[in-house]
C-alpha cells in the first residue's frame, strides 16, 4: 500500500526577524506539520490544507524542499510506502492554534532555536527538510 502525505516547513517574518514554526506531535516529538493527501487534491494543495488545519496558518508555497519516503507496518494492513513532500511556506495569515486532537502545541522559534529543537528532540528524516528551509532563509546549519 502506498500512501502520500504533504507538509511544510512554515515561517513569517516579524519585524526584521524570521520565525519558524515547529509543532510536537502525539508521541512528544518535534516536528512538521502534515498529512494525508484527500482524493482530488495535489499535493501543494494538501500542504497548505494540512498545515491550516494542524496549526490554524495559512500559507503560500514558495518552493519544494523535499521529497522523503520510508515505510512503516499498520496494523491489518502491512507495510505501508509513505511518500511525503515538503514545502517552504510563507505565513499570510491565520492564527495559530494547535489541532489538539493530532498534536501537543505549535510555535513559533528563532530559526537556529528550530533547528536545535529538531536535531535534539525531531524525527531523523527531517533534518534535510530543516535544513534546506533553514538555508534559503539565509541561516546556515549543520
Amino acid at each position: 500500500m502506498k500512501e502520500v502525505s504533504a507538509g511544510g516547513v512554515v515561517f513569517r517574518r516579524v519585524g526584521g526577524d524570521i520565525q519558524v514554526q515547529m509543532i510536537q506531535d502525539r508521541y512528544g516529538k518535534i516536528t512538521l506539520p502534515k498529512g494525508k493527501m484527500e482524493p482530488g487534491e495535489t499535493v501543494e494543495q494538501t500542504a497548505l490544507r494540512e498545515i491550516l488545519e494542524e496549526t490554524g496558518i495559512q500559507g503560500t508555497i514558495l518552493k519544494p524542499l523535499e521529497m522523503i519516503t520510508y515505510q512503516f507496518n499498520l496494523t491489518g494492513v502491512g507495510v505501508v510506502d509513505k511518500e511525503v513532500h515538503y514545502y517552504l511556506v510563507e505565513a499570510t495569515g491565520g492564527t495559530l492554534q494547535a489541532q489538539i486532537e493530532e498534536i501537543r502545541g505549535v510555535e513559533w522559534l528563532h530559526p537556529l532555536d528550530a533547528w536545535h529543537q529538531q536535531t535534539n528532540s525531531g524525527y531523523g528524516n527531517n533534518d534535510s527538510v530543516l535544513q534546506k528551509a533553514l538555508i534559503a532563509l539565509g541561516y546556515e546549519v549543520n
